[in-house]
This record gives C-alpha cells, structure tokens and sequence, in this order.
C-alpha cells in the first residue's frame, strides 16, 4: 500500500473464521521516540523492530535533515548517530512529516531549544490539524512559531537560542503536548516541568530515562509532575521496539466479531497507558486473553489471543480511560456494533482534532452501514444488536484516515453486507502489512468497491 497517489478503494465482504498468528509491526509510538532520541544522544543507538511505516520513515528522514546519521541496516533495524543535545544542525530543506501528527509535534520540540530554524509541512490531512496546542508551550522556552491562519501548517519554527525553563500545565490529555515540551526542556537550563491531570502514554519518560537523563515523576495537587533537569549528555541506547498495540487492535477486534475465529497475536506492547482497549474489550465479555506476560526493553509485553465472542455487551467506559486507548475508539466502534446494547464512549472530544475528525467519520460510516449512532461535541454511543446484525452494503469516506480505513475493513468481515472504503492508501502510514496479514488469516479483502 502507498500512503501517497492515487486512492485505493477496497471492500471487505463476511468471511469465514479468521485463524493464525499475527505479527503487527513495531509500535509506532516508541519508533518515534527511538529515532528523535537516539538523534539527541551522543554516539550510535541501535534498534531493531521499528515500525518501517511512512509516518515514521519522515520522522528518519527528518533526523538526517537535522544532522543524525540514519542508517537502515536491515527489515526493522536501523542505527542512529546522534549530534547531541542541542546539536541539530539547520535543515537545507523543508521537513515533510507527512500524515504524522506525533512526528511534527515531537521533532518541533526537539528542535525548539536549538538555535536554528526548521519549516515544516505535511500532507493534506495534517496540514488541518491544529499546532497551537505544541507551539504555546514551546514559545514559553522562547521558540517563534510563523504558521498559517488558525497555527496551522506549513509552518516555520525560530528555536530559541537562550532558552528559560518551563513549567507547564497540560490544559487536555495530551502525550504528543508532554513529549514536545519534555523534549524541549533537554537543552533548557534547570528544572523544566510538566503536569498533566490525567496519565497519558507514558514512553517519552521511560526512554528519556533510559537514554540517561534525570527525570523525576510526583504527584501532587495539581496532578501528576514530570520534572526534567536540562542540558544532559544522553547515552546511545540498544532498542528492540515492542510490537505496537494500537496495529494489533485490528486483527484482534476482527478475531472476535468474525464468527468462529481464533487469532493469536504475539509480543504484543501492553504498557498500562496504552492498553485500555484490551480491558474495555475484556470488560465487555470478550475471550481475550493474555499469554507468555513477559518483560522486553522495559515495557510489558505478551501475545493476545482473541476468541469469537458472540456475548459481548455493551458498556459505559470510563471517561478517564480515553487516554490509554484514544487511537482505539474507532475499533471498538466497530466491536460495539456486533455486541448487544449500548456501549457508551464519553471524554473523547480530542478524537476531533486527530487525522480527521474521527467521531464525525465514525458516526456518518456506522450510520451509512445501518448501525443506531448517537454523538456530541466530545461523546458516542454505539447500540449495537448482536453478532452479524450490521446490515453493511456502505461504501465509507476514510479522510485519509488510517485508523478509519482499518476499521470500516474489519467492519465488512462480520457485516451482512460487503463495507467499502474510498481509500485504502493511508493505513501505510502505520501499518503497511495490513492487507496482507488480515488476507493470511482469513478475512475477504479485494481492491475496489461494490
């Protein structure tokens, strides 16, 4: 699959049990971090397993723009030669990003305390997406930020050249917000803090440790504070990236509306701010269960296995769980729509800020399929009738949404009906062997539409 050119359309039909293994990429999060890092740290880092997606590629091709030398040595393993905190050199070129919001974000604060400037641009779909939220906190260190109408991209980053600093309040849940100003504090003098009221993902500070810096976490009244002492020498690392939890949440889902089917999905990342899916699904009766729980590079992993699950119902998930599952309320959806009842999905308003608005193009999607949808400025709920209820027979709109694409597919595997796609070209930004696993375990995929 091509994230660029022309549209894919593709249509998935009811198909018989899905059976096998699954073996995701690497997760995406951390295959940021691993490149941005390693490019920050003194001498070469090494990592195997990172996710070879278009989203992550740009962030490598950004990191060589800045001066790293980024080396792919092989399917999954690259080497990184870092120039040092505060050692970015000036790109001769515009920095592409491509669809990636975490990869604009966090290479903006990587840069914002280095005295050089960066324009950065993206495709279509990102150059809707709001920088604001990034560029305000980042101006407090003393970085400029020169974007288009509402701080939009392109986008020209001025970094700060004697940088203050910060002490900074995450205003909504945000890791891409926490990452950027984190990131920016490593070559600010002193104690720079975050405080975010709400945990979110939580790999900038593990790997930030693990590269050497001093970080610290406290809670407190006004919430959880990471407090960063700047201006480290971070040491080059060894990364086996974990196998990415929200890639897995496809095959997985499909596992368990797709009559019959038992599909096992191994090494999977299970760090608690990123698995709520796993625990929303499990709390609505579905039979997945965890195996082989082990530890790898310091995240918890474990191989999924997801059984047919013709009981689920639905629930009301916890507000507060958004974060650890923001990229997964597309899927679960879908999941909700083959269980019995309403499940409810409320504190989910930053859905409207993602690579579309994803609760906009879920609801019209759902609703074109036949499925009862409701939805508000920052909630939806889903009621759903049973397995095989969703009449399908749709052709759904992906707003070159990769997260939507994969969703609207695995809907079409359970539905009465074939779901079409318009474009099934974004799903490379994360997961570009998409297609093909999902076909060797089983489900009807053909290119095209009805």
């Amino acid at each position: 699959m091509s994230a660029h050119g022309d549209p894919i359309p593709m249509t998935a039909r009811r198909s018989g049990p899905l059976k096998g293994e699954a073996v995701v990429p690497g997760d995406k999060s951390i295959s940021h971090r691993a490149l941005i890092l390693g490019a920050l740290a003194v001498g070469e880092t090494r990592i195997s397993g990172l996710l070879e997606g278009q989203d992550v590629l740009d962030t490598a091709r950004a990191m060589r723009a800045f001066g790293a030398g980024v080396t792919h040595e092989g399917p999954g393993a690259w080497t990184v030669q870092g120039v040092g905190v505060g050692g970015f050199a000036e790109p001769p070129d515009v920095i592409d990003c491509g669809n990636s919001g975490t990869g604009v974000r966090l290479i903006m604060g990587a840069m914002a305390t280095s005295p050089v400037t960066a324009t950065f641009t993206g495709d279509a779909s990102l150059r809707k997406r709001p920088m604001g939220r990034v560029t305000e906190p980042l101006a407090l260190f003393g970085t400029r930020a020169f974007g288009r109408q509402g701080g939009r991209l392109p986008m020209t980053l001025i970094g700060a050249a004697e940088p203050a600093p910060v002490r900074y309040a995450v205003p909504v849940p945000s890791a891409q917000v926490k990452s950027a100003v984190l990131l920016a504090g490593l070559n600010a003098p002193g104690e720079t803090v975050v405080i975010e009221r709400e945990a979110t993902r939580d790999h900038t500070e593990r790997m930030l440790a693990g590269f050497g810096a001093t970080l610290r976490v406290e809670d407190g009244a006004e919430g959880r504070a990471i407090v960063l002492t700047g201006q480290p020498e971070l040491r080059p690392q060894t990364i086996a990236v974990p196998r990415d939890p929200s890639s897995a949440a496809f095959p997985v889902a499909a596992g368990l509306i797709v009559e019959g089917s038992d599909v096992l999905v191994p090494g999977i990342g299970l760090n608690p701010t990123r698995a709520g899916l796993f625990t929303t699904l499990r709390e609505m009766g579905a039979d997945l269960s965890y195996e082989n729980a082990r530890e790898e590079g310091g995240e918890p992993v474990a191989d999924l296995r997801a059984r047919f699950s013709p009981d689920m119902t639905g629930i009301e998930v916890p507000p507060e769980r958004a974060p650890s599952m923001i990229d997964e309320y597309p899927i679960l959806a879908v999941v909700a729509a083959f269980a019995d009842g309403a499940t409810v999905m409320r504190g989910i308003g930053e859905l409207r800020v993602k690579e579309c608005d994803r609760i906009a193009a879920m609801v019209t999607g759902l609703r074109a399929c036949g499925a009862e949808v409701e939805e508000g400025e920052d909630w939806m709920i889903v009621h759903g009738h049973g397995p095989g209820s969703l009449p399908g027979g749709a052709i759904c709109a992906t707003h070159l949404d990769h997260r939507i694409a994969m969703s609207f597919l695995c809907a079409g595997l359970a539905a009465q009906r074939p779901v079409s796609i318009d474009d099934g070209g974004p799903i490379a930004t994360s997961f570009p062997i998409f297609e093909g696993l999902m076909a060797a375990l089983g489900a009807a995929f053909a290119r095209g539409t009805e």
